[in-house]
């Protein structure tokens, strides 16, 4: 990968970073002033929520995730982590972490992330779920101390990852990339981020590789739309809300994942233990974000803005389609006349089975197309409209 100058994504920086002040402790935040989303996957297994943003630019649902079975086969380290020096890991990676804040104007909201820099002129690497929703994000770059506005560039649901471009940015201290296929379980890292989304210098926590492979599937309990990511990276870092899109470095400050999901404090059968992390293999990370670059759109990779056609959704059951719950005033589905309790069930010559089909079939459209779209009343009558879909939040 490499920046428009030609430079590598992952090369050392080409120009010394301003001293980054050293990172803040891990301690419980205080409230905010107003109520912020500060997104973070929490794996529970069965029980746990965290809230994320759902369907078609506007739901908010729960979504509760668990390692799928039978569990990856690596064993589960209790040895602890080989020494390194944590510090040096830290002063090397946090120039290159930007602290991301979002408005999510449809929900009268904010959420925090975290982003790593991939190039000087402001390329940032992110999870999808840190931007889902977004009218607007602020992004504060670690390096330099300087604030810039931001857009999505594309995004990739299935694997959590979006694509930033700050606006009027240049010279920025960038990440060296490490390479995650050549990592073992035992293996010392540290987590680095925007923990509990207070922004400032980066937090930081060290652990090690407790297991690889992972694959932890997601449920929305307001929808039931699923989503499922594989291969990640499970470390006993204390990964929080608000770490989510920065980065899991090794101990000579090279990024090899991107910070996703965590537990929340249970313990399991299944060998995840309290307050441990999953991140994305930075391998698969950096090769989606180089595909969302070249715009080279896919059935998972969505290029540019959003389709928005102002609705929200729940999964009917039966495999019968998407339920229209609530509709955006003003929004493409009011202006035309459609209702709450139509089922949406196909979208030109797919067939919508579920909420989660409808988001797939989205993602491969873009604001102003002619969509033929079809739903189905009580008694099951269908109809076909012809919806022209807006910009509007990301995701």
């Amino acid at each position: 990968m490499s920046d428009n100058t030609g430079a590598p994504l992952g090369a050392p920086w080409a120009q010394q970073p301003s001293p980054v002040p050293p990172p803040r402790p891990r301690e419980p935040p205080p409230e905010p002033e107003k109520p912020k989303k500060r997104p973070l996957r929490a794996v529970l297994l069965a029980v746990g929520l965290v809230v994320l943003l759902g369907l078609v630019g506007v739901a908010v649902g729960h979504y509760a995730w668990g390692p799928k079975t039978p569990p990856a086969p690596a064993k589960v380290v209790s040895a602890p982590p080989p020494p390194f020096d944590v510090a040096a890991a830290v002063a090397k990676v946090s120039p290159a972490v930007v602290n991301i804040d979002v408005e999510l104007g449809l929900e009268g909201g904010g959420a925090a992330g975290t982003g790593i820099v991939l190039s000087p002129d402001g390329l940032v690497l992110t999870n999808n779920h840190v931007v889902e929703g977004a009218t607007a994000m602020h992004v504060t770059d670690v390096g330099n101390g300087h604030g810039y506005d931001a857009t999505v560039l594309g995004y990739d649901r299935s694997h959590d990852i979006a694509l930033l471009k700050l606006a009027g940015a240049s010279g920025l201290a960038t990440a060296t990339l490490g390479d995650s296929n050549a990592v073992r379980v035992g293996d010392g890292v540290v987590a680095i981020g925007n923990a509990g989304g207070v922004g400032g210098p980066p937090s930081a926590s060290p652990g090690r590789i407790t297991r690889l492979g992972r694959q932890v599937t997601a449920a929305d309990e307001v929808t039931g739309a699923t989503e499922t990511l594989h291969d990640l990276i499970q470390v006993d870092a204390d990964v929080q809300s608000g770490d989510s899109g920065g980065p899991l470095a090794d101990p000579r400050g090279r990024v090899i994942g991107v910070d996703t999901a965590a537990n929340a404090g249970y313990v399991f059968d299944e060998g995840l233990r309290p307050h441990e992390g999953f991140a994305i293999p930075i391998a698969q990370a950096a090769d989606i974000a180089q595909r969302i670059r070249d715009g080279k759109a896919s059935d998972t990779v969505h290029i540019g803005p959003s389709a928005f056609l102002g609705l929200t959704v729940v999964d009917a059951g039966n495999g019968s389609g998407a339920l229209i719950k609530s509709l955006v005033a003003g929004g493409p589905a009011a202006k035309l006349g459609l209702k709450a309790n139509l089922l949406v069930v196909g979208i030109d010559d797919k067939p919508v089975t579920s909420a989660t089909a409808l988001i797939a079939v989205l993602d491969t459209h873009h604001p102003g197309d002619r969509l033929r779209v079809t739903v189905a009343g009580q008694g099951g009558k269908t109809a076909t409209v012809t919806l022209v879909p807006a910009s509007g939040p990301i995701g």
